[in-house]
């Protein structure tokens, strides 16, 4: 008998794009769900459906099998829910896929676990078929994905207690002044491009900035920045 979590093909062949394309693996209980954001996604010319699971037990076996850029992935499943699948996805050696939530609450309490578990940002079942290819492309090229009510959200859980730990004050103090304004700008939402006009900086500038944060940190990407931010006091509520 098969895995409940196998990595079945799309109904049409995945279209290529000179072999560049963005390779998702959908993670979802929902037949519908899955069928309906696979024929969507193969639809772009820069992204490829690789495979499909219905849930998120044997996780890393369809990941290594079908080698996926970018993982959408259910929070609320049967058997292995999204966190825990999110979890042991992140776990894997090498460079694991990012990982983009699905939810149809914007203020699920899965949500705020994946984030600090590493996940590069959610999206609601309900966003437009052009919001879902915009935030695979965004995801995908290493961006985070919040929507303002769920930064409002984290702002307000981690407001309570912006105190560092000695570790994260210990790696902060090893950022130099330019890193963490803009680490700084990056906690309060803005693009490299808001960035770099803010700080009178060339937008590359500000690229290898948050490269440099991310490493000093040992951050995933700017999800993990913007959450490492307020949970530690950097940035503070109203600010």
């Amino acid at each position: 008998m098969p895995s409940a979590v196998s990595a079945d093909s799309p109904a049409d062949p995945p279209v290529s794009f000179s072999g560049e394309s963005i390779r998702v693996l959908i993670v979802d209980d929902q037949s519908m769900i899955r069928a309906g954001f696979a024929a969507l996604l193969d639809a772009q010319v820069d992204i490829t459906v690789t495979g499909t699971a219905a849930d998120g037990e044997g996780i890393e076996d369809v990941v290594r099998s079908t080698t996926p850029d970018v993982v959408l992935m259910d929070i609320r499943m049967p058997k292995v829910n999204g966190l825990e699948a999110t979890r042991q996805i992140l776990s894997m050696e090498g460079t694991p896929p990012r990982i983009l939530m699905l939810t149809t609450f914007d203020a699920d309490e899965y949500v705020f676990d994946a984030l600090r578990a590493g996940a590069s940002g959610f999206l609601l079942k309900d966003a437009t078929p052009e919001e879902l290819v915009q935030a695979v492309r965004v995801v995908a090229d290493g961006d985070a994905l919040l929507s303002p009510k769920i930064t409002r959200t984290l702002i307000a859980d981690y407001a309570a207690r912006p105190t560092a730990t000695p570790v994260q004050a210990r790696l902060l103090s090893e950022l130099t002044d330019r890193e963490a304004e803009v680490m700084t700008a990056v906690a309060r939402g803005r693009s490299n491009a808001e960035i770099a006009a803010e700080l009178y900086l060339a937008e590359q500038t500000v690229k290898t900035h948050v490269s440099r944060i991310l490493t000093k940190l040992a951050l995933r990407d700017r999800t993990q920045m913007v959450v490492y931010a307020y949970e530690c006091g950097l940035v503070r509520a109203g600010e």
